[in-house]
């Protein structure tokens, strides 16, 4: 049988492989000797301050005579506290998604007049080039979606007569293009690989300009096209609690770094998405997902704190689910007492529950959002609290929601997309220094020998 050169492992590269990690191994020590910042953080967690962002605002400390001590986190999109947003979107029964987009965007929130002319814009946008489904998504449909979404942005570039043009109206437009376009890209991808690898038949909705963007992600993605007011509802709120986390998360600061070389927006894009895939980012709500799953096979009575609790240790200390010592889904780089995304997702995710007739399922997951923080704190030495993140609960809302798994990180990428958008506009306004962060070397100088 012919091998695979893109998968098969060969003991020629295994011998590589063993030659490459011994080249790698630096001394743990040299990281304290130099004040090295892992990860661009302190000892305390916090990140290092590498910029100045006026899109939104995350915080979780307050000060108390002098000290900066933790507090309930908050999150604020151009000045506006997220909890706001979110329950005026409910009182005037609209979605928001799109509003929010233009309130990152431009700075401002719209007037109703300004929100139906920019509505209808982001629609007009929604138009794939001809043959697009046909020539690139249907054609070696990848079984990652995140794969296939930085595929087409990619191949995008090769329709845009203006892709190297980094002037502000052309980087807004083709940033207002991927916003609308995500949605398609994500559930198009899915469809095809769905249908080519899964055997199952192939729908491709168009989707309508009268429907917000999650409307047409479930009318997109369903057979029969079909949604409930508060399904779609859900959806609109978790696409808002997930378009924005401040610079310094992992995707928003590759889209600042990557947009700082001068480069186009659609490898700027691409590079954004190769982070949110990541299971440390993007990709944690899936992990979420399944450590539930086991944990479901494995704890008889949901309602036993004690039996959940001894499976959370197991977990701890890796005797449990992945044995890598996690209880994922909680604790946030920032978020120490709550993560409002979190504390807005659980209400909503209760009513849909209820909807779904899954309450026993929402019940385990504030058993474990109760008991995890207490064994955590029993069993790790942290500088700082810890409490759900919005991945605890988003897989289960996009579980409810009947979303593949494999859907999960690109709707979020569908989310953040305005984030990065606004991100990238800012860097290029502001014209900054290419970003240069420093290594220290740790090797040694040598004399080259004559080998010949």
């Amino acid at each position: 049988m012919e091998q695979n050169p893109f998968s098969d492992i060969t003991p020629t590269i295994r011998h590589y492989s063993d030659l490459s990690l011994e080249s790698a191994t630096i001394d743990p020590n040299l990281y304290t000797k130099y004040d090295v910042k892992r990860g661009l953080r302190d000892l305390n967690g916090k990140g290092v301050l590498v910029g100045l962002t006026e899109i939104s605002d995350v915080n979780a400390t307050k000060i108390v005579d002098g000290k900066s001590v933790p507090a309930e986190g908050s999150l604020y999109y151009r000045g506006y506290n997220v909890f706001d947003i979110v329950r005026h979107q409910l009182d005037s029964n609209h979605f928001g998604y799109e509003e929010c987009v233009y309130l990152l965007l431009f700075g401002e929130l719209p007037t109703p007049q300004q929100l139906n002319d920019f509505a209808s814009l982001l629609a007009t946008y929604r138009r794939l080039p001809t043959s697009f489904v046909r020539d690139i998504i249907m054609k070696a449909p990848s079984r990652d979606m995140m794969n296939t979404l930085a595929r087409s942005v990619l191949t995008l570039y090769s329709y845009d007569d203006r892709a190297n043009d980094i002037s502000t109206p052309n980087v807004l437009r083709q940033c207002l293009q991927l916003i609308s376009l995500f949605p398609q890209l994500c559930v198009y991808g899915y469809q095809a690989y769905n249908h080519y690898h899964e055997g199952n038949s192939l729908f491709i909705h168009l989707p309508r300009e009268d429907y917000s963007t999650a409307e047409n992600i479930l009318h997109m993605l369903r057979p029969d096209s079909q949604f409930t007011p508060l399904e779609a509802k859900l959806l609109d709120i978790a696409l808002i609690l997930h378009m924005e986390h401040g610079g310094g998360n992992n995707s928003t600061f590759t889209t600042h770094l990557v947009s700082s070389s001068g480069t186009d927006t659609y490898s700027a894009i691409a590079a954004a998405i190769g982070s949110l895939k990541g299971p440390r980012h993007g990709g944690a709500n899936i992990k979420v997902m399944e450590m539930f799953q086991d944990l479901k096979e494995h704890v008889r009575d949901w309602k036993d704190d004690d039996e959940i609790s001894n499976y959370l240790s197991a977990l701890l200390n890796k005797r449990a689910f992945d044995k890598q010592g996690l209880i994922y889904g909680m604790g946030h780089a920032v978020y120490s007492l709550s993560d409002p995304r979190a504390v807005i997702l659980e209400g909503f995710v209760e009513r849909l529950s209820r909807e779904k007739q899954r309450t026993d399922e929402f019940r385990l997951y504030k058993s474990v959002a109760r008991l995890a923080p207490q064994i955590i704190s029993q069993e790790r030495k942290i500088y700082k609290g810890v409490c759900p993140n919005v991945d605890f609960f988003s897989g289960f809302a996009y579980d409810m929601l009947n979303l593949p798994l494999s859907l999960y990180t690109p709707i979020f990428a569908i989310a953040r997309v305005a984030g990065w958008s606004a991100h990238r506009m800012e860097e290029l306004a502001y014209n900054g220094k290419i970003m240069r962060p420093a290594y220290k070397y740790a090797g040694h100088h040598r004399d080259y020998p004559d080998i010949h």
